[in-house]
């Protein structure tokens, strides 16, 4: 046989590779390990009692919008730092707008608030403890999404990783929210971005050593 037609009936035996198959992957860990956040949230921290009430206030929304805009931003920056020669710059501009205007709020809020009640709006009653559960509550989605960017072909693997971290501490937030009953911007510009760079940071570490190829 040729070389030619043994090169054409190799490829006649390849199937096609479903372009949206990395991305389901992606959407697939990320949706399990919300699945496992939340019965840990459930089971260690409980449900916020009010926040039926809360999620009528425009502040809940703020909140939980936030956190929604890092989870597609993250998501559309892992998919990008996942292939090789894609730009991140489009997504890193998404989730720094994102931020920029949780933070301009938050200024706002400080700003319009009496000196004595600016440590509240910053602190709440939780600082303490939510950076922490919001990191602990990462660690199952961080580990699924490693696995499922491991599958795919990154070149720059600490960035990969950082993001990839980033996308578990935000979805681990998602299940949080549910527990959380701080509604000032000041408190989630601070200890809810806190708590999903330590993910971020976590996984920029584990990238080089997990993700290289």
């Amino acid at each position: 046989m040729k070389t030619e037609a043994w090169i054409d009936a190799l490829a006649a035996q390849v199937a096609p590779v479903d372009p949206r198959a990395p991305r389901r992957r992606l959407a697939l860990a990320a949706a399990a390990g919300l699945a496992l956040a939340i019965p840990l949230v459930l089971w260690r921290l409980g449900v916020n009692p009010g926040l039926s009430g809360d999620l009528q206030l425009p502040a809940a929304w703020l909140k939980w919008g936030f956190v929604g805009a890092v989870v597609a931003g993250s998501s559309w920056l892992v998919a990008r730092s996942a292939r090789p020669g894609a730009r991140t710059a489009p997504a890193l501009l998404a989730l720094a707008a994102a931020l920029l205007l949780l933070w301009a709020v938050a200024a706002l809020q400080l700003a319009g608030a009496a000196p004595p009640q600016r440590a509240g709006l910053l602190m709440g009653s939780s600082w303490r403890t939510c950076p922490v559960s919001i990191a602990l509550l990462s660690l199952p989605a961080l580990v699924l999404l490693l696995a499922a960017v491991r599958t795919l072909a990154p070149t720059r693997p600490a960035v990969a990783g950082a993001a990839t971290g980033l996308l578990a501490g935000a979805v681990a937030t998602l299940g949080y929210l549910l527990h959380c009953p701080e509604l000032a911007a000041p408190f989630v510009a601070t200890w809810y971005v806190l708590g999903m760079l330590v993910p971020a940071a976590l996984g920029a570490l584990l990238g080089p050593l997990v993700l290289r190829w």
